[in-house]
């Protein structure tokens, strides 16, 4: 018999977590299939710890993990697929808007001969912040990381079991899942599916921690800031070296013509700005070198319920 593990990242939902499982069980009590279910606490603020802690001391089916401080959503994931043992892993969030009665849907696609099948939602029910941050989210994945073209990223995904296996083969400090994902199959697919009202609380992400995803992303599985950096460089020293052959010609057609301090000045500043952010960004890469290096660790467990060890 086929299992599914669903692995869910929780911070903020102790409202919503009982929610969340209590439709799982509902969704797959007649499906013929297995399932288990891993809870990952990123070490959240409220009193979800205890709603997990009771959740799966109450199931073997369930499988429970606490941080020790808070290491991100993608953190959270990769311990929860260290704990997998279906031949299917579902990802869906911990607040209800990831329609978990629609899992099917994703399964089929799947078994369309597809490695990894992402919700779609026609219609977001997020703020605009959301809907915003999504949309520049993966519009930047497909120049940056080389996101298959047309496809859409979500939290709502189903993925096969050696997928997992190679994601989790991942140990540095700043995982990004959908990197991981699109540096090892091009066989992506979306579903539609609608997405619901959250219950209760709000987002986790604000603009500073998705800023630091973002970041994760593009300088752990791409070098094409880098790129960027360098083609931008030789299009300033261009326009530089125009700027000084239109002086010099000034300056022989109207020998008098006084210096201009203010264009001077713009000039010096619009430049020293761009060297600024090109060593801001080098400083980014060779910072998380660094870190990477001194085996910054990716998650720290705190406690664990119904776990025996972790993959190696």
């Amino acid at each position: 018999m086929k299992k599914i593990s669903f692995v869910i990242p929780c911070y903020g939902s102790e409202d919503t977590i009982n929610f969340v499982v209590d439709g799982i069980d509902e969704v797959m009590r007649d499906s013929g299939w297995e399932f288990e279910v891993i809870l990952v606490n990123d070490c959240s603020p409220d009193n979800v710890w205890e709603k997990i802690r009771t959740l799966a001391e109450n199931s073997k089916k369930i499988k429970a993990v606490s941080f020790s401080k808070n290491f991100g959503q993608h953190s959270a994931l990769m311990a929860g697929y260290r704990l997998v043992s279906g031949d299917y892993i579902v990802t869906l969030d911990d607040d209800g808007q990831t329609p978990v009665s629609e899992v099917f849907k994703l399964i089929n696609k799947a078994e369309e001969d597809y490695d990894v099948v992402y919700a779609y939602y026609p219609e977001r029910k997020d703020n605009l912040f959301r809907k915003f941050g999504t949309w520049l989210n993966n519009q930047m994945s497909e120049k940056i990381i080389g996101k298959p073209k047309g496809i859409h990223f979500t939290s709502y995904f189903v993925m096969r079991r050696f997928i997992c296996d190679e994601l989790v083969r991942y140990r540095n400090p700043y995982p990004y899942i959908w990197g991981l994902v699109a540096r090892t199959t091009k066989k992506i697919a979306n579903v539609e599916i609608s997405h619901q009202e959250r219950n209760s609380g709000k987002s986790g992400y604000t603009l500073k921690k998705l800023i630091s995803l973002w970041m994760n992303g593009f300088t752990a599985f791409s070098v094409v800031p880098l790129r960027i950096a360098t083609l931008l460089g030789l299009g300033i020293a261009f326009l530089a070296f125009v700027f000084i052959v239109c002086i010099i010609i000034g300056k022989l057609l109207h020998p008098d013509m006084a210096a201009g301090y203010a264009s001077t000045m713009s000039v010096i500043l619009f430049i020293g700005g761009i060297i600024m952010i090109l060593i801001g960004m080098l400083g980014e890469y060779i910072g998380r070198i660094y870190i990477s290096i001194n085996a910054s660790p990716q998650y720290v467990i705190r406690d664990g319920i119904n776990i025996e060890s972790e993959k190696n």
